[in-house]
């Protein structure tokens, strides 16, 4: 594993939260923001790693005694980490990703309502279960889409962290226009493929503009 002192700056935590917004880190990666460093023996990114699964694992909010198993987590971390899982639960509440359920191209909006608006372009990979109840909302790439950029790597690399059984990909048109681009067409080809071959379908490709959206399955490309 990279040391998070040998991983170029743009890549660290805090700078892609500050480029791309909180959504675009991984779980391991808030957790690394958030503890800050590691210790002498052991890189932040491994005290992070155990933290995730250990999260994972539990059904609840965490128990300090609990994290305090953890090798490289102390009284002060631990109280940070319970601390924030009590701040969210008390101002979020439920998300309103995990669970929705997907019956149709109009059902992704609300998980992507306040980027249809945005200058640039975001493109997602919606993960879901084998019942179409999604599993995680996750921002692949911010900018200009092309197919050197969307890959088929970063893509699924989530989607098979979330042992989904499908995705769904979304991304916004900052011009406004719904007509897919050739741009957009192949990319869909490159992504069905890529993951016809991990046995994870591409159900749809839905782009979205602030007055509406299209989905690249009603109309056949799919």
């Amino acid at each position: 594993m990279k040391r998070m002192r040998d991983t170029p700056n743009r890549d660290r935590p805090r700078e892609k939260l500050a480029e791309r917004g909180p959504q675009a880190l991984t779980d391991a990666e808030l957790i690394a923001l958030l503890l800050g460093r590691g210790t002498k023996a052991r890189d932040v990114r491994q005290v992070a790693g155990d933290v995730e699964r250990y999260l994972k694992s539990v059904k609840d909010s965490p128990s300090y005694n609990e994290l305090l198993e953890i090798d490289g987590i102390g009284s002060a971390k631990a109280c940070e980490i319970m601390a924030c899982f009590e701040l969210g639960r008390r101002y979020l509440g439920n998300d309103g990703v995990s669970g929705h359920r997907i019956a149709c191209p109009e059902d992704v909006l609300p998980l992507v309502a306040e980027w249809r608006d945005r200058k640039q372009e975001y493109f997602f990979c919606i993960t879901l279960n084998g019942a179409g109840e999604v599993i995680e909302r996750h921002i692949v790439t911010v900018g200009i889409l092309n197919q050197s950029l969307v890959h088929p790597r970063e893509v699924f690399a989530e989607a098979i962290a979330d042992r989904a059984a499908s995705v769904i990909l979304v991304h916004n048109h900052p011009s406004g226009t719904l007509e897919p681009s050739t741009q957009d067409l192949g990319i869909t080809r490159q992504l069905v493929e890529a993951g016809s071959i991990l046995g994870i379908r591409v159900l749809d490709h839905v782009i979205v503009t602030k007055k509406g959206y299209v989905s690249l399955k009603e109309l056949g490309h799919l």
